[in-house]
This record gives structure tokens, sequence and C-alpha cells, in this order.
């Protein structure tokens, strides 16, 4: 099986769980919850300034 992560939060996705998202642009996302996936489409905010990503700059 192939390791995905995802691409707002930045933990692993175990296999069969989370949801794909294609952009009509054909970039592809990976999100492991529905709060990852609001966060990222919906409310546009920035992984970076969340303190319960993998990404949050300290």
């Amino acid at each position: 099986m192939e390791k995905r992560v995802c691409s707002f939060c930045g933990y692993d996705i175990e296999p069969g769980t989370g949801k794909m998202y294609v952009r009509r642009d054909g970039r592809v996302f990976y999100f492991c919850s529905g709060k990852c996936e609001k966060n990222m489409l919906k409310l546009k905010r920035k992984p970076r300034k969340l303190k319960w990503t993998k990404h949050y700059s300290r």
C-alpha cells in the first residue's frame, strides 16, 4: 500500500480512510478528516498558522 500524507495537516493517512479531492486543474489533495478538508477548501486557512498541524511554524 502507498503511504499517503494529509495535504493540510501533514499527518499520515491510514489505508482505507480519508478522502481524495481532485481540482479541475488536475491537482490532487488527500485529507485525513473532514476538519482538514473544510479548513483548506471552504475556509481557505493556511496550515502554517494552525497549532494542531505538523506544518505549524513556531
